[in-house]
């Protein structure tokens, strides 16, 4: 790219990958930039002072991420060149970290409150990103099929970074605040 703009979207279009010319409003749009929205919140986690292991995953996410919108993006009425895939290994990594952080946090009695430090702020908006991503995404899958691995990819990723969440607050010393109804 040697320029950042094309001007080709200056009347609300954008092209999905095969050129086919939609409304930037179109459905696969408003996922893939909710993915790329997403992206952007993990990407502000991992340079939060945290484990390093933590920060490894979170690059193997965000780049599967880019997999997920690349996917999205695509036309499925026209022929584009292969792309990489998604694939039941990048589920099995976010079981298992989350079963590996779970371990080390004490049982969940209540619904909790998210806040108590910045780097656990940041990891609750990237799960309530993630989760509207993933309802927008059931939304096109209604309409136009996607691949259900990418349906269940952000499933289990809102559950990692809900965990992760938890698992920052512990090894930062924050106090987590239950959400208990009064009567």
């Amino acid at each position: 790219m040697t320029k950042i703009y094309t001007k080709g979207g200056d009347k609300g279009e954008t092209s999905l990958l095969g050129g086919t010319r939609v409304s930037k409003s179109h459905e696969r749009v408003e996922v893939y930039g909710n993915l790329d929205e997403l992206n952007s919140f993990i990407g502000l986690i991992r340079d939060q002072d945290i484990n390093t292991c933590y920060k490894e995953v979170l690059i193997i996410v965000q780049e599967k991420l880019f997999v997920a919108e690349a996917l999205i993006a695509r036309d499925p009425s026209s022929q584009t060149r292969e792309l990489p895939s998604l694939a039941d290994g990048d589920i099995t990594l976010l079981e298992q970290e989350i079963d590996a952080m779970n371990e080390e946090l004490p049982p969940l009695n209540h619904f909790i409150l998210p806040g108590g430090h910045s780097t656990v702020s940041f990891c609750h908006m990237a799960r309530t990103v993630c989760r509207r991503a993933e309802r927008s995404l059931i939304r096109l899958n209604e309409s136009s099929p996607v691949e259900d691995i990418i349906i269940r990819f952000l499933n289990r990723l809102s559950d990692y970074l809900f965990v992760l969440a938890r698992k920052t607050g512990k090894d930062l010393g924050a106090i987590e605040s239950p959400w208990i109804t009064k009567k």
